[in-house]
């Protein structure tokens, strides 16, 4: 018996990769946990880690002409960073290491990581 192969295509929803990007993200260091886009009331709450791709927004990349580009996506990332750290260092780090989740994860092309800190919190437990 020989296997055959065919033709088809793999769609990967923009819920799994925020899912991964969220883990990515909490896995880096400086990173205390994610947080919802939204303030209110100019509160940041952390988001449980089965709600977090709540922090992340990940939409489809655009090309010039405005026409959606096939296999692209610019990723938001919502987060609380440890304080005491360097916020320029962590944030390019996070950027880097979502990036690099993504694509050789998914195959998919990051064309911009855009890293948002919502608040500097001290570590709780560390």
């Amino acid at each position: 018996m020989t296997a055959e192969l065919t033709g088809g295509a793999v769609h990967i929803s923009n819920e799994v990769l925020a899912d991964l990007a969220g883990y990515s993200a909490l896995e880096s260091y400086g990173v205390v946990g994610m947080a919802a886009p939204s303030l209110r009331d100019g509160l940041v709450q952390l988001l449980p880690h089965n709600k977090l791709r709540k922090g992340v927004k990940i939409t489809n990349a655009l090309g010039e002409g405005g026409e959606p580009l096939p296999q692209a996506v610019e990723v938001d990332l919502y987060v609380v960073i440890e304080y005491g750290t360097q916020l320029a260092e962590v944030s390019r780090n996070l950027a880097d290491r979502v990036r690099y989740t993504l694509t050789s994860m998914t195959e998919i092309a990051v064309n911009r990581v855009d890293v948002h800190v919502l608040e500097v919190k001290v570590r709780q437990g560390a």
